[in-house]
């Protein structure tokens, strides 16, 4: 019997089981065996204490504990509710609003802006321009719409931002297809925990604008749902106002998700708000982004919405809010820096951190080494190049012992 039975392939390959999900639902089992302090659970996407228990933002709570039925059981337009697109807009950008005609449009998480932006701005057998350390959902998503993932070399010999390749690659793809889009998951970059820093963003702007000058249309999505854990949040979102800088042929898109920043993960919203050099652009963004949601998941969550608007209604509220994660934010950031420290006590290589939910180790057979590591009761994901470690789902003295236990894997 082949791979399918009555589906129809289409191009795909599925696997039987999600590799992410597998390894997180034998950690779950192991767990539940020998018990929690004998298991490490590296897999896991969200903000963990150390208990292992789900972080939720008790201010955030309350805003939830205070609606009333018709403000989560009532449809939200396609679009959004209008307060919702007017505060994920001053939640994204903070005081760094790119110059330009801006327009927000609701998606069940960051995965629904990729999802938009692949399938409205890309054409059929087009290739997706991203890091070669990326998300690997990201290959599923413009999969399943007929296109595919091609990749450049995040770090150069010099463990640097390799711009060069970002060029190299953004050029290559200009010559083959009539449109360009381009997707960097910055900062506190998943799986890496890589930050574009404003000499990197200058590289890329410089490589965008260039590429430009032939008229082709070029979409820059930055995925940026790790954007409130990944440090001081002004400090990081400095480079936003960039995007208002590229030519009439360039689109900016900004990925919002509040299941990080809100710690609203089940909810499953975000937003994809565009920076557009002209008002038609921007309304264009608009009517194309709310056909493909009408044609797929139709609206998103009211909840998550209503929450976010009442949070920046209130600035009393919103104080707290921000104060409330900047705890954790710090918590999270302490853990990637003693996986870091530790590393380099024991010559562990990791790729270059900055920060975030997920650390990566490279290593030429990640497989071989996560199975090795699972004998040891320590669950971590095989990517591609290496070894990613969840320091979002770990404590801090977890984050110091695997390093050198992830070394003795690999040799």
């Amino acid at each position: 019997m082949g791979e399918f039975i009555l589906a129809r392939p289409n191009g795909r390959k599925i696997p039987r089981e999600d590799k992410i999900f597998g390894i997180s639902n034998r950690a779950k089992a192991a767990i539940a065996e020998k018990g929690r302090d004998k298991v490490v659970n590296g897999t896991i996407g969200a903000l963990l204490d150390d208990e292992g228990k789900l972080i939720v933002l008790k201010s955030v709570d309350e805003v939830y504990r205070q609606l009333a039925p018709t403000d989560y059981a009532e449809y939200a337009p396609i679009g959004g509710t209008m307060p919702f697109k007017e505060a994920v807009q001053k939640a994204a950008f903070g005081d760094h609003v790119p110059e330009g005609f801006i327009e927000a449009v609701a998606t069940p998480g960051g995965t629904g802006s990729l999802r938009n932006t692949i399938s409205n701005y890309s054409e059929p057998g087009d290739q997706i321009l991203t890091s070669d350390w990326h998300w690997a959902p990201y290959n599923t998503i413009a999969g399943e719409i007929g296109r595919s993932i091609a990749t450049f070399e995040l770090f150069d010999a010099d463990r640097k931002f390799n711009g060069a390749d970002f060029a190299a690659k953004a050029t290559e793809l200009l010559k083959k297809q009539d449109s360009l889009v381009i997707i960097l998951n910055t900062p506190a970059h998943n799986p890496t925990g890589y930050s574009l820093t404003l000499g990197d963003w200058g590289k890329v702007i410089e490589t965008i604008e260039e590429g430009a000058k032939g008229g082709k249309p070029i979409v820059l999505l930055v995925d940026a749902a790790y954007i409130d854990f990944a440090g001081d949040e002004d400090e990081y979102r400095k480079f936003l106002p960039l995007l208002g800088t590229l030519p009439e042929n360039v689109l900016s898109i900004v990925a919002y998700s509040l299941s990080k920043t809100c710690t609203l993960y089940g909810a499953r919203c975000g937003a994809m708000i565009c920076v557009a050099k002209t008002q038609e652009i921007a309304d264009e963004f608009k009517r194309v982004c709310e056909f493909s949601s009408r044609g797929s998941w139709s609206n998103t969550a009211r909840i998550a919405q209503v929450i976010l608007s009442r949070i920046y209604s209130d600035p009393e509220l919103l104080a707290k809010v921000d104060e409330e994660r900047a705890g954790y934010r710090n918590m999270l950031l302490a853990r990637g820096r003693a996986f870091s420290e530790a590393a380099a006590e024991c010559g562990l290589e990791i790729v270059p951190f900055d920060a975030g939910f997920f650390v990566s180790v490279p290593c030429p057979d990640p497989d071989a080494v996560s199975k090795k590591l699972e004998e040891q009761d320590i669950f971590l994901v095989p990517l591609a190049k290496g070894i990613r470690v969840s320091v979002a789902s770990i404590p801090e003295e977890a984050c110091r012992k695997l390093p050198p236990l992830i070394k003795a894997a690999m040799a």
